[in-house]
């Protein structure tokens, strides 16, 4: 039997999967981490530490290995492939030493804004803040003395897959996060308009670009100690592509066909559609980026999408605490959320932002999480739910409103992340954002970790030639017989959702007001 593992760096927890070769899990690991806003040259930036990295990684795979010796008995000494993935964009430069420059600036920064519109024009491409080469332009703009001094350009996943393999190489669908794409390659002419506008050679400093089911490498002697500092773990395992969590999202949920798409909806949330033509123009909503096997993909991206809801969710334990009332939080969520559902369809005007960070799509570089209602809104429980989940989900809607405007056609979109745990109300109050069904399949809990895992495992087959493509690799052998629940869009949550959305873009001037009010 062949052992596949696959490792994903999210937002607030780094998870290890661990698979036969059917796809089947046989030992699991996590480590919970979260990231901090540091100070840098007189800016607020977003960054996990190197050491968080590495120890969040070691506690990590420690934390699967323990698993895997309770269930089986043995070590876990060989694994014969494995996968690193981790949350997209970002900015991690490296000297010719390998030393990072500067600390690692991750998606959630919204530092980027004038760099961003440059770009943009310049190459009449959307370059969204959070990629890496606006981050690089944005550094030049400033004149940061670390430019210079850049040998090498990455993204989370690829600086992982490099310490472990030695190999400067990245997935397409993550390589989609840092430069445009063309046939599967950075774009030759954007690289030039770029190298004309700062005199840099990208492709001198990228990373290789591979497409899924190539082969990325082994892993070395010395990437096998920093995984597993014991030594039990041998060295020689096949790597697959480090690849971004939207990828990985895609692959664990069976949503690389044309007509298809998934919403991942935790920390942040984002919506990819597999698109059968380009856009008619550049939108500044909308990233242009690839599946792991290189297909356009129409992706909304959000900073902000269920930490208000946590937050709440844990002022409502305090009360209940405080009340005597002893009360689990995964109880605390479900009510939450199935009250949600029994709140009027606008939430009757009771508005809510739950920026906790600065939100791209609707031009804020700073989040004031905000509740506003006129006098006359009814602020019930039940419509204070409603709010919180349309709220997490409003700013995606307004991205996905372009699409159907683009005639962007949509058969089905896959769910997963924690916004979907409780059964029912998130796939009901997203159907409705979106105007299409959602299917949340049995698998959907395993995310990406999982999917990473099934990159992973598709090129272990696809090198020994025991496998094609990777759609007919995931419907034939991982999906063939999954099952899933599929929530329709009801007409009346629509027309709900666009009354609620109407009243939220006239008060983005309120939360623009919070953010220059009330300042960090």
């Amino acid at each position: 039997m062949s052992t596949a593992l696959g490792i994903e760096f999210g937002s607030t927890r780094i998870k290890a999967i661990l698979t036969d070769d059917k796809g089947t899990i046989i030992a699991e690991g996590s480590h919970t981490w979260e990231n901090e806003l540091i100070e840098q040259d007189g800016r607020k930036i977003w960054s996990y530490s190197e050491k968080a990295i590495w120890s969040g990684l070691q506690d990590c795979y420690g934390d699967l290995a323990s698993d895997y010796k309770a269930k089986t008995g043995s070590d876990l000494t060989h694994i014969d492939v494995i996968g690193f993935s981790a949350m997209m964009h970002g900015y991690l430069p490296f000297d010719a030493e390998g030393k990072l420059l500067v600390p690692f600036r991750t998606w959630r920064n919204t530092i980027t804004a004038e760099a961003s519109d440059i770009i943009t024009g310049e190459l009449g491409f959307n370059i969204p803040q959070r990629w890496s080469i606006a981050h690089l332009y944005q550094a030049i703009l400033n004149k940061e003395d670390h430019v210079s001094k850049i040998d090498f350009l990455t993204t989370l996943a690829g600086f992982i897959h490099w310490k472990l393999t030695g190999r400067k190489v990245l997935g397409v669908g993550d390589a989609s996060g840092m430069f445009p794409i063309t046939d599967n390659d950075y774009d030759n002419d954007m690289l030039a308009k770029f190298g004309s506008m700062t005199g840099i050679d990208l492709k001198k400093i990228l990373p290789e670009v591979l497409v899924a089911g190539e082969n990325a490498g082994t892993l070395t002697s010395e990437g096998a100690k920093l995984l597993d500092p014991t030594g039990k773990l041998e060295a020689g395992s096949l790597m697959c592509p480090p690849e971004g969590d939207a990828g990985t999202g895609m692959t664990a949920t069976n949503s690389i066909s044309k007509r298809t798409g998934n919403v991942s909806a935790g920390t942040s949330v984002f919506a990819m559609v597999v698109m059968e033509k380009a856009l008619s123009k550049v939108y500044k909503e909308i990233d242009v980026v690839t599946t792991p096997d290189g297909s356009p993909v129409a992706m909304v991206h959000c900073n902000n999408c269920t930490s208000e809801i946590n937050a709440w969710a844990n002022m409502l334990k305090g009360f209940a605490d405080a009340a005597g009332a002893s009360i689990d939080m995964n109880k605390i969520y479900e009510v939450l959320f199935t009250s949600a559902l029994k709140g009027a369809k606008d939430s009757d005007g009771v508005i809510c932002f739950n920026y906790f960070s600065g939100e791209p799509v609707t031009g804020l570089e700073e989040g004031r999480p905000l509740i506003v209602r006129n006098p006359d809104s009814k602020l019930s429980f039940e419509n204070f739910a409603r709010t919180q989940l349309m709220g997490a989900v409003a700013t995606l809607k307004l991205g996905m409103n372009i699409l159907k405007d683009e005639n962007v056609a949509i058969d089905t979109m896959y769910g997963h992340g924690g916004y979907f745990k409780t059964p029912v109300a998130g796939q009901a109050i997203m159907a409705a954002a979106l105007e299409a069904p959602v299917t949340v399949m049995e698998t959907a809990g395993e995310g990406g970790a999982w999917g990473i895992a099934l990159l992973a495992l598709f090129t272990l087959k696809k090198v020994s030639g025991a496998a094609d493509t990777l759609g007919s690799f995931l419907t034939d052998t991982i999906f063939k017989d999954s099952k899933g629940s599929t929530v329709e869009p009801d007409p009346e949550d629509i027309k709900g959702f666009n009354d609620y959305i109407s009243k939220y873009g006239s008060a983005i001037a309120i939360e623009k007001q919070a953010t220059e009010s009330l300042k960090l």
